[in-house]
Parts: structure tokens; C-alpha cells; sequence
């Protein structure tokens, strides 16, 4: 568990994922270790093992959790039946090598002291794993004695050698399962026996679709038989999946609908491969199988990813199914659900960002009241100016009203916050959304702009009314200091008495001026905030910003927002105030302009705009701080139901045809699984009914032999 200094130091500067580490390694150890209550040393069972290297719940496509106790025997070096963390760092070792499925399949068959695969010791494994009814193989045929030696020339092979004759192992088994079956010599074998040959040779790599619709293969050309080349053509289909993906995935970023032809997808094989040309057939086989129910032929990817993901499901359940009723029906309450909890999701982040944003406001007040006065000071009124500067007002303010006066208006502020916050954010992420492109994620310039602009324009209907009455709240404290100065009698008011006087038109008295600073505002801060983050801090989604890389970002944005944009601001205010006797009125927008323009020149436009800068930068760091704690203290339980699974992340992507976001080491065991699967499907699973043999049992000979033998 991370020290309290870690927890601040990554909420500070940031996180970026990285490999497995080492302290990852011993934390999966220990979870599923048991204690050795004699030596009190901590050690993995077989299901301890297989839970630690394929936890329950995740998508192993065909392969069924039992099976990586095949892996268990690689991992067990001493063959001792359990396994110690010494052990289990140098597996996770091994699987962190590249090569690592082809090496742990040869680990399993080689012998510990030559280091190589003897025939004998292989073909005698390969016996005893095999299914009972599976279709004989050959290991006499021509094809293994080009591997192997001959009956008098037997050699034992290197790893290179091993891992060469694995490549090409299922292709053999095809060839020799398919002249098993053509008993007449006449190329030619029944839809039924290309199904039993393809679910024992493939059945752990190919979807539920292509397995339950091989045998309609056959309709692809006249007959009602399949021929030696439909069956070569679709192992080659399989063989070159991946190749197949990208072919398609290219032919479908250039289409307009997102749709493709066989014709498309041959021309854009011929435009990115070289030396693996697609023959008509394995075309004709492709889009047979993806478009059995799409007769138009224009298929597009989630057609496609049912052919080539095998963990592909179908999401349509038959209606005379009684089974399949149920399951709309618990999507349907799981599609309520997850719409409540999406809700209730919102408003924990709504609360949660109001607070915050209220938070922030409030620390930075005294600066907005210092801005706000400074603003409305009038130099017109010669010998009557109140503040020299900003620093000035700031000590007046603490003089004449006290450390409260800092906070005159403050109400009517933090009510404000979370409305503004939340129509800010939302719009401008609507309108992002809107013109940001789904394949690449990137928005033009432009839309950035556009989606700020708009964003600060619509926070105006709302914000304006509190801005007015929170300006004049600001300015009351010196107004009163002023009249008590000149023996007036003025009465302090209240922001509801404020609010009745203005009436409904009144509070939004100067809303053009506040429409012209938002807009700009947000135009500049959203777009400058977002490329400082990606640019220069690197955010990316393997890489999170610390509280202090987003702070900077934060400020440095709203530096050239809040100067840039202080005219307006300052029209705003002089607009919104309620002007005192031998102030100069103004009544609109231009007239305002005019006579600031007029009476205290050019400089007058940026009164103030040290403070809103001041204020700008400090509010966000305060608000993001905030947020992030209150995320810490108070969390929303089951919002986050990926942070239970540990750092190993998802298996498999949910959906076909993406990237897989697990651990390469732990898609290492899988594929692994997959090669030594090649040699068949029976590796792993268990032997006898009473479950009492794994498939394993047959390195128990050697197991002996091993711990006889002196160990380095």
C-alpha cells in the first residue's frame, strides 16, 4: 500500500503507467500464496497459480482456466508441486521476454539437462495429452521427418528448431486430418468431417460464429462438398487474421459509410501488402462468413469482428428461446441501471464540483472585491480618487470595514459557482464532441474556439444577475464609508433588497458587456489549457497530471484570458454599479466605452487587470484541489468497479477488433496456451472422470528422474 508521501506526491506531479514491476510481482504472489506452516515460508498451489496467471472473470476465448496448469509445470522447475517466489519471479521473467509463448512452449517439452526436445520423450508427452477420439497425427509422415530425422536419424531439436516446426504444426495436422477423411482419393470431404477437422485443430483461436456455421463453407461454389482448397484457403485466412484486420480496418477509414465490398478490400491488399497477396477464394471465404446474414455484401467492422475476434458473442437472442427472453430482459434492468447510476454519477461530480468551485471562489474573493473597486473608481472626480493602487484599496478595505469587509457579496458568489461551472464545462464539452473526429480524436483549432466561445456565452444567462448583485454588494462597503464621510444617511442593503429593486430586466443591466469578456474568455482559456496539457505537460492515457502540472497549465492560461479580456470587464462594472452622486451615469455599452475613453484615457480599460490575473490562476488551483480531494474523502462506491481488479487491467477489450489493454506478460500466457494448443486440444485438461489425473501427469517420470539429479 502507498505511503501517505506517495499518495501526495502522485496527486502533485502526476502518474504515468508503467510495466510490471517487481513489487507488482511479489503483491500477486502473496495474494494467492498459502504459508507453509513447518517452515513458514509462502508457496503457490497449482489452482493457487492458475488464479494468480488467469483470474476469474476475464475472457480466455476457448481455452478454459484448468488448462494454464500447463503452465504451472514450466513454472515449477524443482517439480516439487508448488512453487516459491524465486520461481515465480524467474516465470514472470520469462514471460516478460518477447519471444516468451514460443520459449514456454519449448521449456515444457525439453529435457532440463540437454536443453532440447527429444522425439521420444515428445511424441510420448504428445500421447498422453491427447484427446482419445481426436484424428490421428502422423509423426512417421514426411513432413515430421523433415524436422525430425528419419526412423534410424532421430535428432533432438534446439529451441530455433522447435519453436520453426510449432509454425507450421497446425497446417500439417490439416493436411493430414483431411486425407484421413477422403477416403476416395478424390480431393473432395463432407461439411461435417471440414467441422470436426477445423474445431480439433482451431477451435481455441475462432469465434462462436465461424465454428457453428463451417460447414455451410460448401456454398461458396457448386456442390455440396468441400474441396482441399476451400480448406487450405480458409486455414490461410486464419493464419493471416491479423493481416486480414488491417486490410479491413484501412478499407473502412477510406469509405464514406463505413462499409466495404470484397472489391474494397482487395484493392487495399494490393495497396499495403508486398509479398501476402489474398487469392479470390480466401477473399470469398472472408466475406462469406462476415455477411451470412447481410446479403448486400457491404459489411462493415462489427460485421467483420464476429470472423476475426474470437471472443466474440452474439447479442441477439432467438425469440423461441426462453433463455434468450430472460437475457433482454436483464439487459433491459441492466440498462436502467446503468442509466440511474450514470445520474447519480453526475450529481456525486456536480456536488462534488460545486463544492469545490465555491471552495475556490471563496479563497480568492478578497482579490475579486479589490479587482471589482479599482475598476469602479471614477479619476474624473479630481482630489476625490479613494485608492492610489491595488495594494492600496486592499489596505483601506482592512482599515475602514476589517478583515470582513474583504468578503462583502461573497453569498450571491458561491451560490453562483456551481451553475457557472456546470454550464461552462458542458457546453464546451457538447460542442468538442460535436466536431471531434471518432477515429483520430482530434478537433481543429477552430472548434476549440468556437466550442470556449460558446461556452462562455451561454453561462451569461445565468451568471449576470449574480455578477450585479455581487458587484454592488462589493462596492457598498465603500460607499457607505463614503456618505458617513459627507454626513449622508445611506442604509446598507440587502442582496434580496438588491434583487427586488433591479426586478427582472435589472439584473441583466450590463449582460452585452458580460457576454463580450466570457466569450473571449473562454475562447482563449479552453483551447490554451488543453494543448499546454497535452503538449507541453505530455497528459496522454497512460500518463495523469498532477494537481501541480495541472495548476500551471490553469494559470498560464488564464493569464492572456483574464488581461485580454479586462476591458469588458471593466465596462461590466461600471454598467452593473449603481452609480453614486457626481459619478458620470452611463446607459448602454457605447456610451460607456465612450465616455471611459473619454474622461480617463486608454489606461482605464485595464484597471484591474493585475488582479484578475491574480485571481483567475489561484481560484482554478484552489477549485482543482479541492475537487481532487473531496474525490479522495468522499468517492462515489461502484464508480470506479476497475479499480478492484489491481493494475492487470482487462484481459480482452469487451468489444472485437481492438487493441488488448492487458499486461503483455499475461497475453503472453495466453497465446502461449495457444501454440502448445496447437498440438491438441487436450493439453491441460483432465483425464480421468474422477478428475484426479491433469493432463500433466506425464512429467511425473521426469519429475523423479529431475530430483535425483543435482541442481545448480
Amino acid at each position: 500500500m502507498a505511503t501517505v508521501k506517495e499518495q501526495v506526491k502522485e496527486k502533485l506531479v502526476g502518474t504515468e503507467q508503467e510495466s510490471q514491476s517487481s513489487g507488482h510481482t511479489g503483491a500477486e504472489y502473496y495474494k494467492h500464496a498459502i504459508k507453509d506452516e513447518e517452515s513458514g515460508e509462502y508457496y503457490l498451489t497449482e489452482q493457487g497459480f492458475i488464479d494468480a496467471i488467469a483470474p476469474e472473470g476475464e475472457d480466455y476465448h476457448k481455452i478454459k482456466r484448468d488448462q494454464y496448469s500447463i503452465l504451472f509445470s514450466v513454472a515449477d522447475r524443482n517439480k516439487k508441486g508448488r512453487i516459491g517466489l524465486q520461481e515465480w519471479s524467474v516465470f514472470n521473467n520469462l514471460l516478460a521476454k518477447p519471444d516468451a509463448e514460443y520459449e514456454i512452449a519449448f521449456r515444457l517439452f525439453a529435457d532440463p539437462m540437454t536443453g532440447q526436445v527429444d522425439f521420444e520423450g515428445f511424441k510420448e508427452a504428445y500421447a498422453r495429452n491427447k484427446t482419445s477420439d481426436t484424428i490421428p497425427f502422423n509423426w512417421d509422415s514426411d513432413w515430421a521427418t523433415l524436422y525430425l530425422g528419419g526412423k534410424k536419424h532421430r535428432h533432438s531439436m534446439t529451441y530455433p528448431q522447435f519453436a520453426q516446426m510449432l509454425r507450421g504444426l497446425q497446417g500439417e495436422r490439416v493436411r493430414q486430418a483431411f486425407l484421413h477423411f477422403d477416403k476416395n482419393g478424390d480431393g473432395y470431404i463432407n461439411p461435417d468431417d471440414f467441422q470436426r477437422i477445423i474445431q480439433e485443430t482451431a477451435a481455441h483461436k475462432l469465434s462462436d460464429h465461424l465454428l457453428t456455421n463451417l460447414p455451410t463453407l460448401c456454398n461458396i461454389s457448386p456442390g455440396s462438398t468441400i474441396s482441399y482448397a476451400n480448406v487450405r484457403a480458409f486455414q490461410n485466412v486464419i493464419r493471416e487474421m491479423d493481416l486480414v484486420e488491417l486490410v479491413i480496418r484501412n478499407a473502412i477509414a477510406k469509405s464514406s459509410d463505413g462499409k466495404i465490398t470484397r472489391v474494397d478490400f482487395l484493392n487495399e491488399a494490393a495497396r499495403i501488402t508486398r509479398f501476402s497477396l489474398f487469392t479470390p477464394m480466401e477473399a470469398d471465404i472472408l466475406f462469406h462468413f462476415a455477411s451470412l446474414d447481410q446479403p448486400s455484401g457491404r459489411l462493415s467492422i462489427s460485421d467483420f469482428a464476429r470472423v476475426l475476434d474470437a471472443s466474440w458473442h452474439s447479442v441477439s437472442a432467438s425469440l423461441t428461446d426462453p433463455i434468450g427472453i430472460a437475457g433482454s430482459a436483464e439487459k433491459a434492468v441492466a440498462g436502467s441501471e446503468s442509466f440511474l447510476k450514470s445520474m447519480l454519477v453526475s450529481a456525486h461530480h456536480f456536488a462534488l464540483g460545486s463544492i469545490a468551485g465555491a471552495f475556490g471562489a471563496f479563497m480568492v474573493y478578497p482579490i475579486d472585491l479589490v479587482k471589482t473597486r479599482m475598476q469602479n473608481q471614477r479619476s474624473a472626480r479630481v482630489g476625490q480618487l479613494l485608492y492610489k493602487n491595488s495594494w492600496d484599496c486592499a489596505t483601506k478595505v482592512v482599515r475602514n470595514e476589517g478583515v470582513r469587509g474583504f468578503y462583502s457579496g461573497v453569498l450571491p458568489q458561491l451560490v453562483g459557482v456551481a451553475p457557472e461551472k456546470a454550464i461552462k464545462l458542458t457546453v464546451n464539452d457538447l460542442v468538442r464532441g460535436r466536431f471531434t473526429d471518432l477515429k483520430s480524436g482530434n478537433i481543429p483549432l477552430w472548434a476549440e474556439i468556437l466550442a470556449g466561445g460558446s461556452a462562455g456565452g451561454c453561462q451569461v444567462v445565468f451568471t449576470n444577475p449574480l455578477e450585479i448583485v455581487k458587484i454592488r454588494l462589493q462596492v457598498q462597503g465603500e460607499a457607505l464609508k463614503a456618505a458617513a464621510r459627507e454626513g449622508e444617511e445611506v442604509t446598507k442593503r440587502s442582496a434580496m433588497w438588491i434583487v427586488r429593486h433591479l426586478g427582472l430586466v435589472g439584473l441583466y443591466k450590463g449582460a452585452s458587456a458580460c457576454l463580450l469578456r466570457d466569450m473571449p474568455f473562454s475562447a482563449i482559456y479552453f483551447p490554451t489549457y488543453s494543448h499546454l496539457k497535452r503538449d507541453y505537460f505530455g497528459e496522454s492515457p497512460t500518463k495523469k497530471l498532477g494537481i501541480l502540472q495541472l495548476l500551471t497549465a490553469g494559470a498560464i492560461a488564464g493569464m492572456p484570458a483574464a488581461y485580454l479580456t479586462t476591458p469588458c470587464d471593466v465596462i461590466k462594472t461600471r454598467l452593473q454599479v449603481e452609480a453614486r452622486k457626481g459619478d458620470v451615469a452611463y446607459t448602454g455599452l457605447r456610451d460607456a466605452a465612450s465616455k471611459v475613453w473619454r474622461d480617463e484615457g486608454f489606461k482605464a480599460f485595464f484597471k484591474g487587470g493585475p488582479a484578475r490575473i491574480l485571481r483567475s490562476s489561484p481560484q482554478f488551483g484552489f477549485t482543482l484541489a479541492g475537487y481532487e480531494l473531496l474525490q479522495g474523502l468522499l468517492p462515489l462506491p461502484g464508480e470506479h468497479p476497475e479499480e478492484t481488479q489491481g493494475p492487470r487491467g482487462s484481459l480482452e477489450p469487451v468489444t472485437g477488433l481492438q487493441e488488448a489493454k492487458a499486461p503483455l506478460p499475461y497475453l503472453r500466457s495466453r497465446n502461449a496456451l495457444k501454440i502448445i494448443l496447437d498440438l491438441d486440444l487436450g493439453f491441460g485438461r483432465l483425464k480421468t472422470p474422477e478428475g484426479a489425473a491433469r493432463a500433466t501427469s506425464w512429467m511425473g517420470s521426469r519429475s523423479a528422474a529431475a530430483s535425483a539429479t543435482p541442481r545448480e
